[in-house]
């Protein structure tokens, strides 16, 4: 993908956290995100979609062409709005 990270950029595990955020192509439902050790995506190329920020403006989640990145886990939670939304994309 045409990104760079930052490696472990939220911090140790210790500083692993849990929030929900808005994620437009999911829904109207906030999705709950798990962060643990996780990038985060300091610059994304023009053609590469954002679509999750957390409040502080970090970008969380992307999207280049059929492939998918994320900084928190969705596989942690029992929502699978995120899945399905990666199977329509291959699909």
């Amino acid at each position: 993908m045409d990104i760079t990270v930052a490696r472990n950029d939220f911090g140790r595990q210790v500083n692993s956290f849990e929030t929900d955020l808005k994620i437009p192509v999911l829904g109207n439902k906030p999705f709950h995100t798990v962060f643990i050790r996780t990038p985060k995506v300091m610059k994304a190329g023009s053609n590469v979609k954002v679509f999750a920020h957390l409040p502080d403006k970090s970008i969380v989640a992307i999207q280049q062409n059929n492939m998918l990145g994320t900084s928190f886990h969705p596989e942690l939670t029992q929502d699978i709005r995120f899945h399905e939304y990666f199977l329509k994309l291959i699909g």
